[in-house]
């Protein structure tokens, strides 16, 4: 399931089910208070770290902000 609506800002999030093992959820729940309170945060915060490590999230700006403006 998948889903894209607005949040309270008004932008755009993305809304995306996923599926854990019990083995799986157990190591997450290790990381509840540290990288969020709530299982999507987590998820979310893990995801994002992930990108970051590998520097996708750098390369992913570094690309937008060499992109010249259209006139």
């Amino acid at each position: 399931m998948c889903s894209m609506k607005h949040n309270e800002g008004g932008s755009k999030v993305k809304r995306v089910q996923v599926t854990f093992t019990a083995e799986q959820w157990k190591l997450i729940e290790k990381f509840r208070g540290v990288m969020g309170n709530d299982g999507a945060e987590i998820v979310r915060n893990i995801v994002l770290a992930w990108l970051a490590e590998k520097s996708i999230l750098a390369s992913s700006v570094k690309n937008e902000s060499n992109v010249s403006p259209q006139r």
